[in-house]
Formats: C-alpha cells, sequence, structure tokens
C-alpha cells in the first residue's frame, strides 16, 4: 500500500496525505506515473481514504491532500470525511491540488468548506508554454495576464526541473515567474520513473549549486527525491 500519511516537521509543517481518486480528468501527462494509483472501485476508494484519514491529529493545524489528479477527482464520501476531520482536529488550513481545467471551479470547494483556509496547489511544470506542451504533454498555454490572474485564485504552483530538453535558462525563468506572480513554489526535481521523460543529470548538478539556498526561503518547498514528502504508493 506504500506510506499514506506523513508529518513535514520542518519547513512549512503540516500533515499529509496521499489519498485514492477516480482517474484524473486529464491523465496524458508524459512525466506522470503517478496515475497507476486511480481507481474507478468507488468502495475500495473509500476504504482507503477513511482509513488514512483517522491518522489525522491536527496538531499544526494544517493539512494538505494530494491524489492522483485534482481534488475534484475525490468521492462525496471521501470529500465529506475530510470535511469531518478538520472540524473535529480543529483544521484551520486545507491544500489540496487541481488540474488547470478546473481553474473556473475553485470556488465549489472553497463552499464546501467554508469554515477553513482553502490553498489550492496547480501542477504547472514550466512557464515554457512550449515546453510545457511539447516536452510535457500538458496542453495548456498562458500568458503573464492570465498568470497574474490565476496567482489571485491559487496559492502555489509545482515546477519540474532538469528533464531532457530544458535549459538553464528556462529553469532561471520558472523560478522567477514562479515567485513573481504566486505566493509559493514547489520544485520538484525529476527522477525517471519508466515515461518518456528523462532526467538531466547535468542540469541536476547545476541546479543543486546555484539554488541550494532555495531550502532555506520560506516561499520554496524543494523536493529532491519524489518521496521527500513521506507519501508514496508502490
Amino acid at each position: 500500500m506504500g506510506i499514506r500519511y506523513n508529518k513535514i516537521e520542518d519547513k512549512h509543517q503540516r500533515e499529509i496525505v496521499l489519498l485514492k481518486s477516480f482517474p484524473c480528468k486529464y491523465g496524458k501527462c508524459s512525466f506522470c506515473n503517478y496515475i497507476e494509483d486511480n481507481s474507478l472501485d468507488e468502495k475500495e476508494i473509500d476504504r482507503v481514504n477513511l482509513e488514512v484519514l483517522q491518522e489525522v491529529t491536527g496538531e499544526y493545524g494544517v493539512l494538505e491532500v494530494i491524489n492522483s489528479g485534482s481534488v475534484f477527482e475525490l468521492t462525496q464520501r471521501t470529500l465529506a470525511e475530510i470535511k469531518k476531520v478538520v472540524l473535529e482536529k480543529n483544521i484551520k488550513i486545507l491544500y489540496f491540488e487541481i488540474y488547470y481545467g478546473y481553474i473556473k471551479r475553485l470556488k465549489e470547494i472553497r463552499e464546501y468548506f467554508s469554515e477553513i483556509e482553502i490553498r489550492f496547489r496547480m501542477g504547472l511544470e514550466t512557464f515554457d508554454n512550449r515546453y510545457r506542451i511539447e516536452g510535457y504533454n500538458k496542453n495548456f498555454s498562458l500568458n503573464e495576464e492570465q498568470l497574474e490572474e490565476i496567482g489571485k485564485e491559487v496559492y502555489s504552483v509545482c515546477l519540474l526541473i532538469c528533464t531532457k530538453g530544458q535549459t538553464k535558462e528556462m529553469i532561471d525563468r520558472d523560478i522567477e515567474l514562479g515567485l513573481r506572480y504566486f505566493r509559493g513554489i514547489t520544485i520538484n526535481i525529476f527522477i525517471d520513473n519508466g515515461t518518456v521523460v528523462k532526467r538531466d543529470e547535468e542540469l541536476v548538478r547545476w541546479f543543486i549549486k546555484k539554488y541550494s539556498y532555495l531550502t532555506d526561503d520560506d516561499r520554496v518547498e524543494l523536493l529532491i527525491d519524489n518521496k521527500d514528502l513521506g507519501v508514496f504508493e508502490q
């Protein structure tokens, strides 16, 4: 079953749960094997999720919910259990993942969890539209005016870096724009996972040498390994 619950005890202290969900609405990102955790069996999804949510203590007042897709792919029963847990455990801040295609539906989640501050994370991967579409097969394009508007609704974005085809200049720009338009960024250094996207070791060495100081920046979460959050499905 892997590990589906963990505590982040250093920077950005919180509890984190990895839940099962229905298939990702998009499900075509060329770097992602994460969707293998998806299921069509609603009873099994809820069985796993309700068991995991029992581990939440509320000790930090912050809970992050991740799943192999977006919050909108979680079942109604799972959402109801999350709401029950966060109210019982006096959680004040709740993080969810979203895909860009849901950007106009965020109000639904905020209204459902009206007693709690909701912070959305979005997998943008890169600010380079061409590379996002051609390199990652994530088929949407954004201009800076749109980014400014999204930054009002989305708390942070995830950036995927050090892949074959990227350049140092692209990564520099991704970090610059991420910190300009969003309150936080999560930087994921790619690890080969059997998909067509491949890791660029030269870029990894360059990035760690140049940007290791970001570990001390409160706006940045740097994931050198994709298991750094302590939750993963096997």
